[in-house]
């Protein structure tokens, strides 16, 4: 059995369309990594170009983990999502190897390194409660009661919005924020890019998504027996799509509120990160790998 690297693990964070799953694999080619993917909606089954999956050939040999790993109709949580990461790691590091966590759901990182905070259990009663509200009345709520969870939650999430609201309404208190310690040796690594440049990636890559097929992608998921409430509940691109096929706006308009949805989302992703102080950010791959170098070498 292979020695484990002094319990390291590297994580690459950054907005959607920063340029995070290229340079993970770069790294992990340079420092015999392997990479666990931190993405909530990179783990469904055929949910491939509206997440932006990386595929076979871009992969470059490098193994991923935690991708495909559940049928599109199930639920999956951020405690199933820690349990199949630490799973993962364990058997990367057997192997010699060095985990590297790449991805933009900051709550999915955090839940990994640092495990989930104790949280209330599921109230029914009052959840049937909740499901009265509008979606912008359930972010109304929770912007009033818990301002801090308002400016990092998808507005239009709605199981994520009453579930919030459930913590806070039984605790009297905001959402619990994940202590920061760590059994392992962290290194966090952000991709840097101008608000310009990032919006500029969003654009092309969306336009680039779209021409591969994904339109046709959100049809045969629906086809195959995932609702128009389960898409819309993915959000972005699943939303947003779902809602064009179903008439309810035309393919013109439907690409420009996505567009701006991925620019809001990707503010969102940033909220999030500036919160932790642990994070360097760069955009200069060189520099980015002298500084894994020293810290992987450390001792």
């Amino acid at each position: 059995m292979a020695k484990s690297i002094d319990n390291k693990i590297l994580v690459i964070i950054g907005p959607t369309s920063s340029g995070k799953t290229s340079l993970s694999i770069k790294l992990a080619k340079k420092f015999n990594g392997e990479i666990i993917s931190a993405d909530s909606r990179q783990v469904f089954k055929g949910m491939d170009l509206g997440t932006g999956k990386v595929t076979k050939k871009e992969m470059q040999g490098i193994k991923h983990y935690l991708l495909d790993v559940v049928s599109p109709k199930s639920r999956f949580s951020a405690a199933e999502y820690a349990r199949l990461g630490q799973r993962a790691i364990k058997k990367i590091q057997k192997m010699g190897k060095l985990p590297i966590i790449c991805g933009g759901t900051g709550f999915y990182i955090d839940a990994l390194i640092y495990g989930l905070p104790k949280t209330v259990a599921p109230d029914w009663k009052l959840r049937a409660k909740l499901e009265k509200f509008s979606n912008t009345e359930l972010f109304i709520k929770l912007k009033r009661i818990d301002p801090a969870r308002a400016l990092v939650i998808d507005k239009n999430n709605r199981r994520r919005l009453i579930r919030s609201l459930e913590i806070v309404l039984k605790t009297g208190k905001p959402v619990p924020a994940l202590e920061k310690v760590s059994k392992y040796n962290i290194l966090k690594i952000g991709v840097k890019r101008s608000k310009s440049e990032l919006k500029k990636r969003i654009h092309k890559r969306l336009l680039v998504r779209l021409k591969q097929g994904m339109i046709k992608e959100v049809l045969n998921l629906h086809k195959n027996g995932v609702s128009w409430q389960h898409l819309d509940d993915f959000g972005l691109e699943y939303r947003f799509i779902s809602r064009y096929l179903r008439s309810i706006v035309n393919k013109e308009v439907m690409e420009s509120q996505l567009e701006t949805a991925i620019n809001q989302y990707a503010k969102r992703q940033m909220t999030w990160f500036k919160r932790d102080s642990e994070i360097i950010w760069s955009n200069d791959q060189l520099k980015i790998e002298k500084r894994v170098k020293k810290w992987f070498l450390d001792k």
